[in-house]
């Protein structure tokens, strides 16, 4: 070990002074903002995971739109287009529709779905209805409604009686103003089924029913949709599988999930960055202790300091004295912020002891996610800020007095 580094080890763990019980503040302070950096950046992961679990689980893996107009025929060699990478495809017809029920009225979004097998195989609905059963048509042929949530409840849907929902459908190439209901939309009815809850914005939204239903509606084409669902095989590449799509079909566009809700993700990713850059700027503040610590230790050392250069140590190594104690702080401190971080985190992955409150959440508690490169921009950030507050403090250190 050299001079310079055996000097900065002897002034933070010397004897205890006012400047040593600086230093461990400014290390403490350092510490808890590395923490805080990571329990807060794995919270946000954690409930990212959930939410995208929940769009995930409407969402397919990827969904075949027309690339111009509203509605594509489906080839007769789709299947083969599709190749082997795709397990099962099931065509979709969906338009924005006014239902009534009673005196209760919504706009929603009625997704016609081909095959309900098929369908609830891609997005597993199934098994999140509430209330009554996945059916979207009887074995004779007559559509139902399965309605989110909160559809279901504005609607006032009653689970045990036998009122059909009316369903509205603007007809094409008209407008409401000066027509009839007749005559300005294409009505139908059919009977609830039940609801489903995913997440607040599809319960809000979606209603699924048969398909031909909605053809009927819409006057389509029994071979016309709007979109294609896909469920990719086990092992398959979405991106590549995404990529070849999109060169082989004509004038179609292949969607991932990250297509299907860009807002969402979006909306994401600048959330975490604010976040980021928040902690950031209290990990900036924290380094002001840092700073303060080694001020006065410059001062408090002007008699070592005149005694050191008397012995021939040079300005240089006195500042590399300097900044090797700023940095053995902002190691200490990151390092401990980065072990504490994680304990907290994985004392809450494993037993859960802050909750989200009495509401009805899809967890009891916050869900925490770890990521490696959480860990590592976070050091990399808190040492970066870290040491540039301790390499201008000490700059203008231990210059020689007249």
């Amino acid at each position: 070990m050299r001079v310079h580094q055996l000097i900065a080890v002897r002034y933070l763990f010397g004897r205890k002074s006012v400047v040593n019980t600086i230093s461990i503040v400014s290390l403490v302070g350092l510490m808890v903002s590395a923490a805080a950096l990571i329990v807060v950046l794995s919270v946000y992961n954690g409930i990212g995971n959930i939410t995208r679990s929940l769009f995930n689980t409407f969402d397919p893996e990827l969904l075949i739109e027309p690339a111009q107009g509203k509605t594509l025929r489906l080839p007769p060699s789709l299947p083969e287009l599709l190749g082997d990478e795709v397990a099962c495809a099931c065509p979709l017809v969906e338009e924005s529709a006014w239902v009534t029920y009673g005196a209760n009225q919504a706009i929603v979004t009625l997704r016609g779905v081909d095959n309900p097998d098929t369908y609830a195989q891609i997005t597993h609905i199934d098994t999140l209805v509430a209330e009554g059963q996945y059916q979207l048509r009887t074995a004779d042929g007559q559509p139902r409604l399965l309605l989110g949530g909160e559809v279901y409840y504005r609607l006032g849907v009653s689970p045990h009686g036998n009122m059909a929902v009316a369903v509205h459908i603007p007809k094409r190439g008209t407008h409401s103003m000066g027509y009839s209901m007749d005559e300005a939309f294409n009505i139908g009815h059919a009977l609830p089924a039940g609801n489903f809850f995913i997440q607040q914005d599809i319960d809000a939204r979606y209603v699924l029913t048969d398909i031909a239903f909605v053809r009927n509606l819409m006057h389509y084409a029994p071979d016309e949709c709007t979109s294609v669902a896909l469920q990719l095989r086990p092992g398959a590449n979405p991106a590549k599988v995404k990529r070849r799509l999109n060169s082989t079909l004509d004038n179609m566009v292949v969607k991932d999930r990250y297509d299907q809700q860009p807002l969402y993700f979006k909306i994401f990713r600048t959330e975490r960055l604010g976040i980021y850059i928040i902690l950031s700027l209290i990990v900036l503040i924290s380094t002001l202790s840092l700073v303060a610590s080694l001020s006065l230790l410059v001062i408090s050392k002007r008699s070592d300091i005149f005694i050191l250069r008397s012995m021939g140590m040079t300005t240089t190594q006195l500042r590399r004295a300097f900044l090797d104690e700023g940095l053995l702080i902002c190691g200490i401190a990151t390092t401990a912020g980065l072990i504490l971080g994680f304990s907290i985190c994985f004392v809450q992955q494993q037993f859960g002891l802050i909750k989200m409150g009495d509401g009805n959440f899809v967890v009891q508690a916050f869900p925490v996610a770890m990521r490696a490169r959480d860990f590592l921009y976070t050091f990399l950030l808190v040492m970066a800020l870290s040491s540039a507050a301790v390499w201008l403090t000490v700059r203008r250190a231990a210059r020689p007095t007249s």
